[in-house]
């Protein structure tokens, strides 16, 4: 099978990922890393691959692009490499404007082309394990913090970080939003550093989700308390855990339960608080892979077979608009300033 051709726009952090894995696929050739530091060009050739600060010149010899640039620019790029017929993963978000995004998903199903967002915790075995088990959801606490990186300056913690738990909320809470309630704080930036936000859905689910960039020590957890169950899921180390309320058998039960009720007959007996309130707790088998891997993977996979092409990530851009209406709502609930009369 002939190898489809791959780009890499923007190599920093995230973008030098791409271009290993794609290094590294059987049924990929990387041609070519593009990115304005001209400094990244031992990185090419570290790869063996070509490099050039002009995207534009290779757009010509690539099958497939990954756009791994500071948000305020996905819209340009992308919009270019999807007009000259190339299939593209935008790293998260899609862009920073709800419009913007629409009409890169126009271009994608005219030209009956793959556009994938990277939403990187979707193939996060973890959660794929989790997901499964997820049921009759009614509350949803997520937590990812993390220290400051300077190189994000173009954008606040919301569409830096929150909007990978948007995602998978949306994903997980099959349900139209009814309110969002967000506060958000710029500490070290123009922009939000540290956000909440309280989601309730139409069939009253509830999510709360934190963000930070402000916290020492890197966490990315989220915890799903459902009506048999109670889930907790470390993203990064990949490990969950499932609780539930322990079963007594049915015998001990019964006896227990006549007895106690001649004892008391006009009283409501906890049975679980009487037996102490055992719970179970039972960990969750995962299979660890790399999530970034395993999206690429998929996006090579889906290119390959046709199956996405004209069929763009809805759900990336429904993951924005929420995101947008969280920062809405961060505004509104802004302090106003002080009028002092004298």
């Amino acid at each position: 099978m002939k190898k489809l051709r791959a780009a890499v726009i923007g190599v920093g952090h995230l973008g030098k990922e791409h271009a290993r894995i794609y290094s590294q696929l059987p049924n990929v050739e990387l041609v070519a890393i593009c990115d304005l530091d001209s400094t990244k060009e031992e990185r090419a050739q570290v790869l063996g691959t070509h490099f050039t600060t002009n995207y534009k010149e290779i757009l010509s010899s690539v099958d497939i692009a990954s756009i791994s640039t500071p948000t305020a620019s996905h819209y340009q790029i992308a919009r270019e490499v999807l007009s000259a017929g190339v299939h593209t993963l935008i790293e998260k978000p899609i862009t920073s404007q709800l419009s913007d995004a629409d009409e890169l998903i126009d271009i994608a199903k005219e030209k009956k082309l793959t556009l994938k967002v990277g939403h990187v915790e979707r193939y996060n075995a973890g959660f794929k394990r989790v997901e499964q088990i997820a049921k009759n959801i009614r509350f949803l606490e997520i937590h990812r913090l993390g220290p400051f990186n300077p190189r994000i300056s173009d954008c606040g913690v919301v569409l830096d970080l929150m909007i990978h738990d948007i995602d998978i909320v949306l994903q997980l809470v099959k349900s139209e939003i009814a309110s969002i309630d967000a506060i958000g704080i710029p500490v070290l930036t123009p922009f939000e550093d540290i956000a909440n936000v309280r989601i309730k859905f139409e069939n009253q689910t509830i999510a709360n989700l934190t963000a930070s960039r402000l916290t020492p020590e890197a966490q990315r957890k989220i915890r799903i308390f459902q009506e048999d169950a109670y889930i907790s899921l470390d993203y990064a180390a990949q490990k969950g855990q499932i609780f539930r309320k322990a079963s007594l058998p049915q015998a001990l039960f019964g006896g227990f339960a006549t007895k106690l009720g001649a004892i008391r007959p006009d009283k409501e007996t906890n049975l679980a608080a009487f037996f102490g309130g055992k719970i179970s707790r039972e960990d969750i088998e995962i299979q660890k892979e790399e999530p970034l891997k395993a999206e690429l993977e998929d996006f090579v996979h889906s290119v390959e077979k046709g199956s996405l092409n004209g069929k763009p990530d809805i759900q990336a851009r429904e993951a924005l608009k929420v995101a947008l209406q969280v920062l809405q709502s961060i505004k509104e609930n802004a302090p106003q300033p002080l009028h002092v009369s004298f």
